[in-house]
């Protein structure tokens, strides 16, 4: 039919498949193995990972019989560490901060769910008084973080 761009004829009568090519020429396919391999060791990191990076605070919960929750979405989370400081979620917050932070945060109107952690050493009118601000925000379920008791 026609001529190639150099005056040779190619294999196939015209026609250019990979079983008539010789030499080496670039291969036009993406091999997946090694985006698989790193994508596998990626998801192996962060599902190690996830679990670590909860929250920052550090507090040592008291331990209790009670069941653990389950929540789908990210709880707003208050802590009461042994000083006495108070943080909403990692950030340190005074108390009289809770109530005007809480109802800024409440757009979504006041069912979401809030976990108190005090540490064990805390002072029980401090968590009291973190608490009660929070009900005073308009929230009413209200959660405290313990840990499950270890037989002994």
């Amino acid at each position: 039919m026609g001529m190639s761009a150099g005056g040779a004829k190619s294999s196939g009568g015209g026609r250019r498949g990979r079983r008539g090519r010789r030499g080496g020429g670039a291969i036009s396919e993406i091999n997946v193995t090694p985006l698989v391999d790193v994508m596998l060791v990626l998801l192996i990191i962060f599902m190690v990972a996830a679990p670590m990076m909860t929250v920052g605070v550090p507090i040592d919960l008291p331990e209790t019989q009670a069941k653990a929750m389950n929540s789908d979405t990210q709880p707003i989370t208050i802590s009461v560490n042994t000083a006495g400081e108070i943080f909403l979620q990692e950030t340190p917050i005074a108390i009289d901060d809770i109530l005007p932070k809480l109802q800024a945060i409440a757009t979504t109107g006041y069912n979401e769910r809030i976990y108190v952690r005090g540490d064990t050493s805390a002072a029980y009118g401090g968590v009291m008084k973190v608490m009660a601000r929070i009900s005073a925000a308009g929230y009413k379920n209200i959660g405290l973080v313990t840990l499950q008791e270890q037989e002994k």
